[in-house]
């Protein structure tokens, strides 16, 4: 008990009980206790402050801030909570990838690389459709090799990505049966992943496809795809032998 509260029992003016509060027990309480909203400025923004008459013309400023300053305080724990689901989001992107990239680097052959690729990544990534494409000659003219590996004309992952470009990030779409097979009816997002495995290997593209009509949208940060396709690009490089 602080020193304010004892001198407040010892004249009789204990702290109203909650059971019998009124409006005379409030003000009497606060008229003791000058500092409490200075102790407690949760307050603030759920009291409303009473108008003050200056006169016809004035305008009662005081209400004016008071009442902006709540408007302020909602919107700041409006972005705060906005910040807080973005950063657990990314956090939860950035432990998936990781762990895609973990193992890729972590099968024992190249055929496993592929494996991992086609089946393995879809789940890691909370995805539906992981494909890999590669250009050929022989163009989409040929059956793939394996499951979930697509062959493009050549020129195809410069007309889709466009020139100089690594990603293509798309909500909304119907998925292209050249790019994700027979998987393509659940596509309704898609990434597009450049993979420049070498400078005499055939260009490819990762390519990654959700149900969810937003999982990949246009202005999505690239960066963790790009470390995801460029873990993959050494990999294969890796296991084929392939200078950069």
């Amino acid at each position: 008990m602080d020193s304010k509260e004892a001198a407040d029992r010892r004249r009789g003016l204990d702290a109203p009980s909650t059971q019998h509060l009124d409006a005379e027990s409030v003000e009497a309480y606060l008229r003791l206790h000058p500092d409490f909203l200075l102790d407690h400025p949760a307050l603030l923004p759920v009291l409303t402050p009473p108008s003050h008459h200056r006169g016809d013309g004035v305008i009662d400023m005081q209400s004016f801030m008071l009442h902006r300053l709540r408007d302020e305080l909602a919107r700041l724990k409006t972005q705060q909570r906005t910040l807080l689901t973005t950063s657990r989001s990314n956090m939860t992107s950035q432990n998936r990838v990781h762990a895609a990239v973990l193992a890729l680097i972590g099968a024992r052959s190249f055929e496993l690389v592929i494996q991992t690729v086609t089946t393995d990544l879809a789940i890691l990534l909370d995805v539906d459709v992981v494909t890999l494409c590669i250009e050929s000659e022989a163009g989409s003219h040929v059956k793939p090799p394996l499951n979930g590996v697509q062959l493009m004309a050549p020129g195809e992952v410069d007309r889709l990505l466009g020139p100089g470009r690594d990603a293509l990030l798309e909500d909304h779409v119907l998925g292209d049966p050249t790019i994700f097979g027979s998987g393509a009816g659940l596509v309704r997002s898609e990434a597009l992943l450049r993979l420049a495995v070498g400078r005499h290997a055939p260009v490819g593209l990762l390519a990654l496809g959700s149900r969810k009509p937003t999982k990949f949208r246009a202005g999505q940060g690239t960066e963790l795809l790009g470390f995801l396709a460029r873990s993959l690009e050494h990999t294969i490089a890796a296991w084929l032998d392939i200078e950069p």
